[in-house]
């Protein structure tokens, strides 16, 4: 490996590490006599580091010489920085070295807009043929679509990739205007809205035919910019609601604003400060629509649009909801448990399953999985409170404040590493 691939992968890789959209594989596909690599469900074991990069994959870009001039983005044709492309076959032997040297178990593969989008396309879908049919590797890849590049393409990239991805960038229309004014929402959506019909499509066809070539059969996520413009909690929450309904997507990514470049459409670099928590709290909110059956207005509201900084989602939903507390433990149902602080699925449905062998109290609880130090002010257990709790209702938002301060034990740089913290 000579010393100009290095400085390519070194330009690429950095370039690379704003991108956040990166998570397990979704796969289970197994290793295959002839072929390299396999992504098994247990396969690709990732690691975050502090500043965004996934160590599992070989997170890179195909270029970073790109034809557009997004104010925020430090990639933009007019930032003075260094541009670097590889080929294809570069890129093929780059991420099978380090495979074979164990650095890596996949690639997360994305690219500047190098030319058009339809011909960044076709050099990321040869790379991806190139690794699938001539180099053999069956392990995971993740390819980011370009926008506005032609449906076949896409399409072509889904047979080749376990995922994809299409950026929606910023929260709103207006937004991606003013700072991406060569960018447009039609085409994001329209790569989306493509990509879901052809996974529903391939969901079919693998019904009738299990040796259908699969397509994306792990689905498609998407990952915007927070902080960089004005849109609230609230109107963020309700984009990423929709994405969910009605584009079927495994996951949105939130990343929170960096100052790498200044523009005057920009906040300004020297007194701005990367909102970190409020990313943290947004992960927090989008785990409570995914996995607690939460909608977007029932966390927020008009009067007030943005999350409060000292307490999680979930508790500020319940200190809004007194009348919803104390909750039997032996009589709620699933959704009633699934609502209370401290309690997750897991520990509600072992809940479930445990109380039909008897009753239970606050210490077989905490067997179960159930975080009693925030649980136990909103649950009862045969009519009864926890011995010796007195704390008022109204002193309560406090004492969970403090209580979750206690355990954030990270540095508040590294919040945003917790992309698939629970509530």
């Amino acid at each position: 490996m000579g010393l100009e691939l290095m400085e390519k992968l070194t330009i690429l890789a950095d370039a690379a590490k704003y991108d956040v959209a990166c998570t397990s594989s979704g796969v289970n596909r197994r290793h295959r006599a002839g072929k390299v690599g396999s992504a098994v469900s247990y396969g690709c074991c990732h690691t975050f580091t502090a500043d965004g990069r996934c160590v599992s994959l070989l997170k890179v870009l195909l270029s970073n010489a790109c034809a557009y001039d997004c104010a925020y983005c430090v990639n933009r044709r007019s930032n003075d920085v260094p541009r670097a492309s590889f080929t294809p076959r570069e890129l093929c032997e780059l991420t099978m070295n380090f495979y074979r040297r164990n650095y890596i178990e996949g690639l997360f593969l994305s690219s500047a807009v190098l030319g058009s989008p339809d011909r960044t396309m076709e050099l990321m879908i040869q790379t991806l043929r190139l690794l699938r049919e001539e180099y053999r590797f069956n392990g995971y890849i993740h390819a980011k679509a370009i926008p506005g590049a032609d449906p076949a393409l896409v399409h072509a990239m889904g047979l080749l990739a376990d995922r994809m991805s299409v950026n929606i960038e910023l929260p709103s229309e207006r937004s991606l205007n003013l700072l991406c004014p060569e960018k447009g929402r039609r085409p994001i959506l329209g790569n989306m809205a493509q990509i879901r019909d052809g996974i529903a499509e391939n969901r079919r066809d693998l019904a009738l035919y299990r040796h259908t070539p699969r397509f994306a059969p792990a689905g498609q996520s998407t990952q915007m910019i927070v902080g960089a413009t004005p849109e609230s909690d609230l109107h963020i929450l309700r984009l990423t609601q929709g994405l969910y309904r009605r584009y079927g997507l495994k996951r949105v990514f939130f990343s929170a604003y960096l100052p790498v470049v200044s523009g005057p459409n920009l906040p300004v670099p020297q007194t701005f400060q990367p909102p970190l928590l409020r990313e943290h709290r947004l992960y927090q909110a989008d785990w409570l629509l995914r996995f607690y059956h939460f909608d977007a207005e029932e966390l927020l509201d008009e009067a007030s649009p943005n999350f409060d900084p000292l307490l999680d989602p979930k508790c500020c939903w319940a200190l809004s909801h007194p009348e919803f507390f104390p909750v039997e433990v032996d009589r709620a149902d699933l959704e009633t448990l699934l609502r209370v602080p401290g309690v997750g699925p897991t520990s509600a449905r072992r809940i479930l399953m445990a109380r039909r062998y008897g009753a239970l109290d606050f210490s077989q609880l905490k067997k179960l999985g159930v975080v009693l130090k925030r649980a136990q002010y909103f649950l009862l257990c045969g009519g009864k409170r926890p011995p010796g709790l007195k704390v008022k209702w109204e002193s309560l938002g406090p004492r969970l404040a403090a209580l979750e301060a206690g355990e954030r034990r990270v540095p508040m740089d590294q919040l945003s590493l917790f992309a698939g913290e629970g509530a």
